[in-house]
């Protein structure tokens, strides 16, 4: 199966309303090209999964800026004052979920588990609204697992197969969301013939990857 497509047959994909989870760490990691394009479409009302909302004119903070976005869950939102200005003008919902526990929780959502108990977050605004049980004499929250419609993530090199090597920090968030969307839509910077990865250095396999498309 052929799993190449252009910037923006992969933005085509994507519809109004949809839950998208983007890989990276301001900007780092992030499929760059492709959220560049989905921000001159007419698409709107996302909910976007991701670490952080990056800055007002890169990364996904171009679809915060272009107020396509309704809602973010995310771990900070400090480096994109767009963000901070539409969350207090209720503009647009945050969630906030510290790094650990987001990635723990799009983790369940690609393994099939029911959710992760944890500690962090115990008596913050994280608490509000959350379960909570006690084991063993100690208070944990219940924080549920995330999935989305379509994830879009980056790769640094990819095979026509879509195995997926990250380098250094871009690995943040990639290689688990890859499991945790319906559809999964890779952006490589460099490719490769099937086989020249080594299998060891595969750090996502090109099972869980539907679409790739050459940065």
């Amino acid at each position: 199966m052929d799993k190449f497509i252009t910037v923006d047959e992969a933005v085509a994909k994507i519809k109004s309303g949809m839950t998208l989870m983007i890989g990276g760490f301001l900007a780092a990691g992030t499929p760059n090209k492709i959220v560049e394009a989905l921000s001159k479409t007419d698409v709107k009302d996302l909910t976007i999964i991701a670490n952080d909302t990056a800055y007002p004119d890169k990364g996904i903070g171009l679809l915060i800026t272009n107020k396509q976005v309704k809602k973010v869950i995310a771990s900070h939102i400090g480096t994109n004052p767009n963000t901070i200005q539409q969350l207090n003008d209720k503009e647009l919902i945050v969630e906030f979920s510290p790094q650990g526990t987001l990635a723990e929780r799009i983790r369940c959502g690609g393994a099939g588990l029911g959710g992760v108990l944890t500690p962090t977050g115990l008596g913050t605004v994280v608490e509000e609204g959350k379960q909570k049980l006690t084991i063993d004499g100690k208070e944990y929250l219940l924080e549920k697992p995330l999935h989305a419609d379509i994830a879009l993530i980056g790769a640094n090199i990819s095979d026509e197969t879509g195995n997926l090597i990250y380098k250094g920090t871009t690995q943040n968030f990639n290689p688990m969301m890859a499991t945790a969307a319906d559809l999964v839509i890779v952006e490589a910077q460099e490719v490769v013939k099937t086989g020249e990865i080594p299998m060891e250095n595969v750090h996502t396999p090109g099972i869980y990857v539907n679409y790739i498309v050459r940065g």
